[in-house]
């Protein structure tokens, strides 16, 4: 089945509003650091709690000689803030002790990261390296299978589908839009309403 992916592109582009957590652009440390934050997580919660903590600790070294106490407070209220409170402070240890410092700049040393999935790994690669990858999150999952691009029950298989029939020049846009898309159509029905008003399905 042949798929007009440039269109669907061009829509999504035309459509695009901002997403919150873009404001940390290419920074690979509070890419990732905001990332694992947004886990299960509104963005709008996940933008004021990294805001919160980046002022006390702008960098993986002040990240790491912050209590673990004090991690908590400045991430609450985002999902399981206590258990990613442990996974930032073992991130960060590990970081320093065994990447010199500096944020993996791949997929596999990033994965080896306390609390860090493919996913976040894909998408710290992506915003913070320039590296072509697709991180699937619950809207490209969502919209992907509305489209009829794929049909999976979970992102990692839909990751695994886009990787065969999505042209590599899509990858790195196709987090940022196709959230910005299911931010602004929160339901099916929304979402539905969308893709047929642009002749998308």
């Amino acid at each position: 089945m042949k798929h007009d992916f440039s269109k669907t592109f061009n829509v999504f582009k035309r459509h695009y509003e901002h997403v919150p957590l873009e404001i940390f652009g290419k920074n690979p440390y509070t890419t990732l650091i905001s990332t694992m934050l947004s886990s299960r997580t509104r963005d709008e919660v996940t933008l004021e709690a990294s805001k919160r903590l980046f002022a006390k600790a702008p960098n993986l070294e002040q990240l790491g000689k912050l209590e673990i106490r004090s991690i908590a407070k400045l991430i609450y209220p985002v999902g399981f803030y206590k258990t990613k409170t442990r996974q930032l402070k073992l991130l960060s240890n590990i970081i320093l002790k065994k990447f010199n410092g500096k944020i993996p700049n791949t997929r596999e040393g990033l994965m080896t990261l306390a609390g860090v999935g493919r996913k976040t790994a894909n998408l710290v690669i992506n915003r913070a390296f320039g590296v072509s990858a697709i991180a699937v999150d619950t809207h490209v999952h969502r919209i992907s299978n509305l489209l009829g691009w794929v049909k999976t029950s979970s992102p990692e298989q839909t990751e695994r589908e886009l990787i065969k029939i999505l042209p590599k020049k899509y990858w790195k846009d196709t987090n940022r839009l196709f959230v910005s898309v299911g931010r602004q159509c929160p339901t099916k029905k929304k979402l539905e309403g969308f893709l047929k008003k642009n002749k998308l399905i």
